[in-house]
């Protein structure tokens, strides 16, 4: 097991960073390593295949906003990301040209009348903006001045484009509040939700919504010294009970996305009990964790050297994932956000099966 920073690195091809989404989605492949020892070229569309009458499905609800925003304090461009929104009203966003702000500055929005104050800086370029209008008013001044987030390596030189906006949303989409979309979630379509109930199976949601921080590398040598920022999740009550229920049954939890896995362990308890859950979580899930709630997990292939890709060695097993993630660089699968995903089975986890 380790702890260096440099152990999760590998050398990803650009030409394997996927620009844009499978047409129709569920024709991206699908690297199945449910089976020990052994790994499969599937596509997406055969999921169904794959699951028991029993299982349980378990899917991210967030909605992306147009968190990308260009402010002007006088003459000084300053570029913000939104980030979460905090209990007392105000934005914790990250901005570039911080250097430029100070407590107490006024941000004005090119089209809108709309303000920005404010209220403190961080080190590193984070800040919290008290905005001038809030609730519907808020997501109208978005939709005017905001710009889809989309990751630094999806290239859109001009911006995100109308087809983007599509693209970078879940069929499973529900509650506004993520900077980042679940890319798991980005594979599901009507069809493939119908091949799914067909099996027996069956589904539920809850909501992460992915903050800025998702995109920020591990900088320490040391991935004990990294800090994670935190992110707001709830679970319903009715949730945790069907997931509950499905492991005393004997079915298997099924997390769609690494952000459905990091809240469902952020609420399981030692005995892997899911309870509701209304708040703030920044789990770091690396090797040396032992699952509590997650059985197996469908997810994207991840950047090199983040915390992402440390959750997926710490689930499958630092080792198998290294194979995975090595057969799918040499079998060209496409990689990130509208890439292509694999299915991985729990390596570490409290429940013996």
């Amino acid at each position: 097991m380790s702890n260096r920073t440099e152990d999760f690195d590998f050398h990803l091809p650009e030409s394997l960073i996927a620009q844009e989404p499978a047409r129709p989605r569920e024709s991206a492949r699908l690297l199945d390593a449910t089976v020990p020892h052994t790994l499969v070229d599937r596509h997406v569309r055969d999921l169904p295949t794959l699951l028991r009458r029993g299982d349980l499905l378990v899917a991210n609800n967030t909605a992306v906003i147009r968190a990308q925003l260009h402010a002007l304090r006088g003459e000084a461009r300053i570029g913000i990301t939104l980030d979460q929104i905090r209990p007392d009203g105000t934005w914790h966003v990250l901005v570039r040209n911080a250097r430029r702000l100070r407590v107490g500055d006024t941000l004005t929005f090119a089209h809108s009348d709309q303000t920005a104050q404010v209220v403190a800086l961080e080190p590193g370029g984070g800040a919290n903006l008290r905005f001038s209008c809030e609730g519907d008013a808020f997501d109208t001044f978005l939709q005017t001045a905001g710009a889809l987030a989309l990751p630094p390596y999806i290239h859109r030189p001009n911006g995100p484009t109308a087809q983007d906006s599509k693209d970078y949303a879940t069929i499973f989409e529900r509650y506004k509040g993520a900077v980042a979309a679940p890319t798991a979630g980005l594979h599901f379509t009507p069809d493939l939700l119908d091949a799914v109930d067909a099996t027996g199976a069956e589904r539920c949601t809850l909501t992460l919504h992915v903050g800025a921080g998702t995109f920020l590398p591990v900088r320490a040598d040391d991935i004990a010294h990294h800090h994670m920022h935190s992110e707001h999740g709830v679970i319903s009550p009715q949730t945790a009970e069907r997931i509950n229920a499905t492991r005393a049954a004997g079915g298997r939890i099924i997390a769609i996305g690494t952000t459905t896995l990091r809240l469902l362990e952020s609420a399981a308890d030692e005995h892997g009990i899911v309870h509701p859950f209304a708040g703030e979580t920044a789990i770091f899930i690396r090797p040396g964790y032992r699952f509590r709630a997650v059985d197996v997990l469908m997810t994207n292939f991840h950047l090199p050297r983040s915390t992402l890709f440390m959750l997926v060695c710490a689930f499958a097993g630092q080792e198998r994932a290294k194979a995975v993630y090595a057969h799918a660089l040499h079998t060209g699968y496409r990689f990130y956000s509208y890439g292509d995903a694999c299915l991985l089975e729990c390596a570490s986890s409290i429940h013996a099966r």
